[in-house]
């Protein structure tokens, strides 16, 4: 991979994850300082329909604030690219033309613009989001693209609520994921623009033509004044009107980026080698060669075909299952121990799941972890069996749910494809993984393939490498 020589500067790599944000300065082959933080952004309330999983934009915005703050102002000062990447299909609405009522609008947000415009926004509907069932989805026009529809994609929760709550929509001038919204922000942009990478997660996308399916969306009374303009990733689309944190007015900023391609940019090298990526879901990745043509999708296809750089694709199986079911199944132990009178915090329940998981080298429990089922069985859900006397411990129900996790995505692309693919050895990243020892051994043992840790392979990074590509 051949990166731009960056004669005077660094770049400051922002990813917008589902649960933290990171930011990263990089120089060109390192990231010489990064700060993370917990967003704390879930938006609950009586009036959102079943299934709903957004977020606070605004929380999202400040904790991008906090991180920025945590890193030296000499060095932001030296910063002469921002590269912003972040949860894909996700969708937020905005307006910065006027203000909405945020008693009209439930977990409406007011935030500032740099050109001290106010911008109201949506909550943020997140890739999570279940609202939309396997029937609406059948409802819907078919898409000219290669790619499926899913829930918790922005198209198809924009019809959702153009079915359901058309006036929601009329409140609003924009649409985009969360980055977009960052990067119209930063630049003050009049309309918003998303990469291919975004568009291609959102559907109604062809990757090939690089355009919206527009008549397709206009016949079905689909709302396409919302959508933004799409460009390559890596396209400069802005620069920064004010100083911000240091960071000197007139700092290029790029499209927002997909968080997978970024995230797999700086660790998958060869074709050789696969990217296993768990974080709050998880992803096995491999390259595809140059000129691929991908195939269509169909609603029961375990792997998918994105966008990557530089007009290649990545082949990914994508699982809705990963750190996440590990985070419920914690939060499940800690209220059992309180409805016992007993109290421990998530974080010391989460090393003891883990160094229990490490004392039990097998166990008979198998558990299939699917608790929100997956794109290609979206009605899918978790079981338990062969539980016996003497195995239903905290070691068992570790070990089984983090083989789980692990033969789930195995069964989405197999020991067999990628050896067929020509992959020899696995890549590991990802904040789940990188933190859960049992995670990592299931992978080896499942797979039957060497597995080495990656280093310094993050979303951020991959956004500031791509920078400079």
């Amino acid at each position: 991979m051949e990166l731009e020589t960056q004669e005077t500067g660094l770049v400051l790599g922002i990813d917008l994850g589902t649960t933290s944000v990171k930011v990263s300065l990089y120089d060109g082959k390192e990231t010489i300082q990064s700060a993370s933080c917990d967003t704390h952004s879930k938006f609950v309330c009586s009036s959102q329909p079943p299934g709903a999983a957004e977020q606070l934009t605004s929380k999202i915005m400040e904790t991008c604030e906090t991180c920025l703050s945590r890193l030296d102002s000499e060095k932001l000062s030296r910063v002469k690219r921002v590269g912003i990447t972040g949860q894909m299909h996700g969708c937020v609405c905005w307006s910065s033309h006027a203000v909405v009522d945020q008693l009209e609008l439930a977990g409406a947000s007011t935030i500032k613009g740099f050109n001290d415009d106010l911008i109201t926004t949506s909550p943020l509907v997140t890739w999570e989001d279940l609202r939309c069932t396997e029937d609406f989805i059948a409802s819907l026009p078919t898409p000219d693209t290669h790619l499926r529809l899913a829930t918790g994609h922005g198209c198809v929760t924009l019809f959702w609520f153009q079915r359901n709550n058309p006036e929601y929509l009329e409140k609003f001038t924009h649409a985009g994921t969360i980055m977009d919204l960052l990067v119209a922000r930063l630049c003050g942009l009049d309309k918003p623009v998303m990469g291919i990478q975004n568009a291609a997660s959102w559907g109604y996308f062809n990757v090939s033509e690089k355009s919206w399916n527009k008549e397709i969306l206009t016949a079905a009374g689909f709302p396409v004044h919302l959508l933004p303009e799409v460009v390559d990733p890596g396209v400069i689309v802005g620069q920064l009107g004010s100083p911000w944190h240091s960071i000197p007015a007139g700092c290029k900023v790029g499209v927002a980026m997909g968080d997978l391609p970024c995230s797999v940019l700086p660790l998958l090298q060869s074709p050789s080698d696969a990217v296993v990526n768990i974080g709050t879901s998880a992803q096995l990745v491999t390259s595809t060669p140059a000129g691929f043509d991908p195939p269509k999708s169909t609603p029961s296809s375990t792997i998918e075909y994105f966008p990557f750089f530089k007009g290649q694709y990545l082949a990914v199986a994508a699982a809705l299952t990963g750190g996440n079911v590990i985070a419920d199944c914690v939060s499940s132990l800690c209220q059992l121990a309180e409805d016992f009178g007993l109290s421990i915090s998530k974080e010391d329940a989460y090393k003891k799941f883990i160094e229990k998981g490490l004392e039990v080298k097998d166990t008979s429990i198998l558990i299939r972890p699917t608790l929100y089922g997956e794109r290609h069985a979206p009605s899918q859900r978790a079981s338990v069996e062969n539980l016996a006397p003497g195995n239903m411990r905290v070691g068992d129900i570790s070990r089984a749910l983090c083989c789980g996790i692990i033969t789930n995505l195995h069964s989405m692309m197999s020991r067999d494809d990628l050896i067929d693919r020509g992959v020899g050895r696995i890549v590991g990243c990802g904040s789940a993984l990188r933190r859960n020892s049992v995670l990592m051994q299931e992978l080896e043992r499942v797979f039957k393939m060497p597995v080495v840790h990656g280093q310094g392979g993050d979303a951020a990074q991959g956004a500031a490498m791509a920078m400079l590509m």
